[in-house]
């Protein structure tokens, strides 16, 4: 908040004069991209909070906790993911070999996806 003071005349003009107290309010503007004006639940308590919400998804503070929890639950489950693609590749005829199932690993050593083939092997207990 910005307090201004002025002086403005009152009356007829000669000795009488007044202060007038103006008080603005300042826009608090984002950090992270500083022409757009922060939203008032972001306040800079959060980690890496610096005011970044220009399509206003959170709609107050306890949903941009929420919105925080599910974001990281998520990238905790990118990671594992991240590393188990890898290691199923890996250990997959060993695996595959224990339970008795054909491995679904390729002659090119190419894992079955959408765009490589081979889901049709995939069983649905797995």
């Amino acid at each position: 908040i910005v307090v201004a003071f002025s002086t403005k005349s009152v009356g007829n003009g000669r000795d009488s004069s007044r202060t007038e107290l103006n008080v603005m309010k300042t826009r608090t503007m984002s950090k992270a991209i500083p022409f757009l004006e922060a939203p008032k639940y972001l306040d800079g308590t959060l980690a890496g909070d610096m005011g970044f919400d220009p399509l206003k998804l959170g709609k107050n503070v306890e949903y941009v906790y929420q919105m925080r929890e599910a974001e990281i639950k998520h990238g905790r489950l990118a990671m594992l993911a991240a590393a188990g693609w890898p290691l199923s590749e890996l250990f997959d005829a060993k695996i595959a070999s224990y339970f008795d199932v054909e491995p679904l690993v390729d002659g090119s050593d190419r894992v079955p996806s959408v765009l490589n083939g081979g889901m049709d092997k995939v069983l649905p207990e797995w």
